[in-house]
């Protein structure tokens, strides 16, 4: 494809686990370089995660987001910050009424819970494989607290349920006719559960943030590797998927990169931006 002297692509959405971080959660020094290097030429980034703000922070500002103008779009897309200004251009808390739902669903079906305070996951369930990982992926402490349900006093942006991928699958419908109309839950990897508000998919809060720089899903690049990056990839005028994404994910893009490993972003960068 011929990058036009225009710059045709103006926005860049990125995952990031799977996607813009290696397998160690670490971002290759190639890929920041180049990534710089296209910001210094115009191209606003995205990080676009189902990471809490916490967890994209350090890697936001390893690329200097604030210097050139790029965005934070945590939790998929229920908070969206610039990061320039440090304002929170959008928020979409969970209903409050919605928790209780998910709680008692999930103990009726002894599958773990767990969601975010700042800096910290909140759960019952401190030893969950699971919740460990979601943990040391995000460089967040574990609160274990006595009652998950007396501990939520503060708005709640999404929750996480976490377990076997096959249980998972099988609970994954029967909790979205509990909450429908009113929230919806879907599986990010085999064994997160998440549950976020109606409306909220990275999609959805992509187009927040091209119509507040005056631009069209045309202009955008969305590159991702997971289920929640679908919605993206469709959008974007270059929808890209990672060599290790699944083959669902895979299906909907308009190009296939190299892998997370393989400093795939990076290579869309060289080849879509910089030429």
């Amino acid at each position: 494809m011929t990058i036009a002297s225009d710059k045709k692509y103006k926005l860049l959405a990125l995952d990031i686990d799977g996607t813009l971080a290696r397998n160690d959660r670490t971002i290759s020094d190639y890929t920041r370089q180049t990534l710089l290097q296209t910001q210094q030429l115009g191209t606003r980034i995205v990080i676009a995660s189902g990471r809490p703000v916490f967890g994209i922070r350090s890697i936001a500002d390893a690329l200097q987001l604030s210097k050139y103008g790029g965005f934070v779009l945590a939790y998929n897309g229920a908070e969206i910050y610039d990061w320039q200004s440090g304002e929170a251009i959008y928020q979409n808390p969970l209903p409050e009424d919605v928790i209780p739902v998910i709680y008692d669903c999930c103990r009726a079906v002894s599958l773990d819970v767990m969601t975010y305070c700042s800096s910290e996951i909140v759960t019952e369930s401190a030893t969950n494989p699971y919740i460990q990982l979601s943990s040391k992926r995000n460089g967040m402490t574990i609160r274990l607290v006595s009652s998950f349900l007396q501990d939520i006093d503060y708005p709640i942006f999404k929750c996480m349920i976490v377990g076997d991928p096959s249980q998972l699958a099988e609970f994954e419908p029967l909790l979205n006719s509990r909450l429908s109309g009113r929230a919806v839950a879907y599986r990010s990897e085999p064994f997160y559960l998440e549950v976020v508000p109606l409306g909220i998919d990275k999609a959805a809060c992509l187009e927040i943030i091209l119509s507040r720089l005056s631009l069209t899903a045309q202009s955008l690049i969305a590159c991702g590797d997971g289920y929640n990056d679908i919605s993206m990839i469709r959008l974007a005028g270059l929808g890209v998927a990672m060599q290790n994404a699944n083959e669902e994910v895979r299906k909907t893009a308009d190009y296939i990169t190299q892998s997370n490993e393989a400093d795939g972003v990076a290579h869309v960068v060289k080849q879509f931006l910089l030429g």
